[in-house]
């Protein structure tokens, strides 16, 4: 085992970062190509308010209320508004012609026949309400 001191050819190792700058500067132009391609977000519409402001929405509760006039004959309304038995179901067939939802309330006075209250039914029905309630006066505690 000899040693050898002295001048000697030391072969000092480097690292050719030619091939590397050549990996770079490809992978630059190729990021550069693909960047202007991507979406830079997404395409959205906002909703705009309805143009015409004046008519207000329909009333999402329908309650038609079946009352007795002094005189023993039955009278209806539409959420407060009167109308005659003859046009109860054309109104509500209007009324329920473009709603998802078809529900119906019916409110009936305590001195009105049943009869009258079940033709409102009726009429609900055929005027395609999927939902039908009855409204009755609450109770006192007292009672």
């Amino acid at each position: 085992m000899a040693m050898s001191i002295g001048d000697s050819t030391v072969n000092m190792s480097n690292i050719n970062v030619t091939p590397m700058i050549d990996i770079l500067l490809v992978l630059l132009i190729i990021f550069m190509v693909i960047a202007p391609v991507t979406p830079k977000g997404l395409d959205a519409l906002i909703p705009q308010p309805p143009q015409d402001r004046v008519s207000t929405p329909p009333e999402r509760t329908i309650v038609v209320q079946v009352s007795r006039s002094p005189e023993g004959t039955p009278f209806y309304k539409i959420n407060e508004t009167n109308v005659s038995h003859a046009d109860l179901l054309s109104k509500l067939t209007a009324i329920y012609a473009n709603r998802a939802e078809r529900v119906m309330f019916v409110k009936g006075d305590d001195n009105v026949d049943f009869a009258f209250v079940a033709d409102v039914i009726d009429i609900g029905r055929a005027a395609n309400v999927d939902h039908l309630g009855l409204m009755t006066p609450k109770l006192t505690s007292g009672q």
